[in-house]
């Protein structure tokens, strides 16, 4: 059975990691895994992983190439001739409803963001069968687009427990990081997201401040590429940073490899939204590793911050809230690291979503 996925860019993102985790396990399977996009730096794990990458600008929103663009689809798909089609972003959909008026292809959608409610979002929920990642997205198609609730399948992204877990870990990645930051006797508070407004860093820098001000045994690491219509928010950051009396204490890693070894350091990790999250891919991999997740309480968080065993709850935006859980979680309450772990890798391993993917995919043999 031939699968071609359809995403704008295959750069950073949970999204992004998802479709070509997914993919390799689609082709261990035995199916063919097409990916079109428009590139991006995942392309040559992609392609190392037995799936075919088309490069189409399936990105772009200038309705002026669109022609173009869609009648290049149109080809690709004609001669690839795939069993069906499995869309996961706005542009790509409305490229495809238009480029299959003629091919009749099926298509399946994975609805990945709480869209603005236009028509132009409307797109995502008029595929064949339609894939959400939390409850609380299918709430929002059903309310605001009218989805039908028949077609729609929830399937949490997965994680992969083979690499993010406790073993098999680069220690000498981990001593050397350790040496360099000084993490002798450190509590380690990792924030992961790109950096955007909307991931609210700054919120977390300044519970984070609020924290230091009282005890000198916690250090602050982001890890996350900057946005780049965002790098005014970044330089935002950055002040509020060398301006306060413990920037030596407040790292901004960039994006980073060697996610499980960093998240193996952390003794919290934080997710400051203050938009829903349709699923936090981060979040759940630190879950996964058994750290506790101080999160705002809006969308998909609901489904995995279960209070005082997962994590804790704060208010968007309040950081005197945030910088308390935090002096809470690392000094006053003992998390099951172990509890966290077990419940991660039954809701959200990477096996479920494979298999859940694959039960609608078979639907149309």
């Amino acid at each position: 059975m031939k699968i071609v996925q359809l995403i704008p860019e295959l750069n950073e993102g949970g999204v992004e990691r998802g479709v070509v985790e997914l993919s390799r396990e689609l082709v261990k399977l035995g199916f063919e895994s097409v990916i079109i996009s428009n590139g991006g730096k995942l392309v040559a794990q992609l392609e190392h992983e037995g799936a075919l990458h088309v490069k189409i600008d399936v990105c772009s929103k200038n309705i002026l190439s669109a022609p173009w663009r869609i009648w290049k689809l149109y080809q690709t798909l004609q001669k690839i001739k795939p069993d069906l089609l499995h869309v996961r972003s706005r542009v790509p959909a409305w490229m495809v409803f238009f480029a299959n008026k003629c091919l009749h292809f099926p298509v399946i959608s994975t609805v990945h963001g709480f869209n603005s409610v236009n028509k132009y979002s409307a797109i995502m929920v008029k595929a064949d069968q339609i894939i959400c990642a939390s409850s609380f997205l299918v709430e929002h198609i059903v309310k605001h687009f009218h989805a039908d609730a028949t077609k729609i399948h929830i399937i949490p992204r997965g994680i992969d427990f083979n690499y993010f877990n406790t073993e098999a870990l680069d220690t000498q990645f981990i001593k050397t990081f350790k040496q360099k930051h000084h993490l002798a006797d450190k509590h380690v508070i990792l924030h992961v997201a790109r950096i955007t407004h909307w991931k609210d860093q700054a919120t977390t820098i300044r519970a984070f401040l609020e924290l230091r001000s009282q005890r000198n045994d916690i250090k602050l690491f982001f890890v996350g590429g900057i946005d780049p219509k965002r790098v005014s928010y970044y330089k935002e950051l950055q002040t509020l940073v060398t301006n306060s009396e413990y920037a030596e204490d407040i790292v901004f890693l960039g994006s980073q490899a060697k996610m499980k070894e960093l998240y193996s350091l952390a003794d919290l990790t934080i997710s400051a939204s203050t938009k829903p999250e349709t699923f936090g891919r981060a979040n759940v991999e630190s879950l996964a590793m058994g750290i506790p997740l101080l999160a705002t309480p809006i969308g998909a968080t609901m489904d995995y911050v279960i209070e005082g065993q997962t994590g804790f709850f704060f208010e968007p935006k309040n950081h005197h809230e945030l910088a308390k859980l935090m002096q809470k979680s690392l000094s006053d309450y003992s998390f099951n690291r172990e509890l966290i772990k077990a419940f991660a890798k039954t809701h959200f391993s990477l096996d479920q979503m494979v298999d859940k993917n694959v039960a609608i995919y078979r639907a149309f043999e």
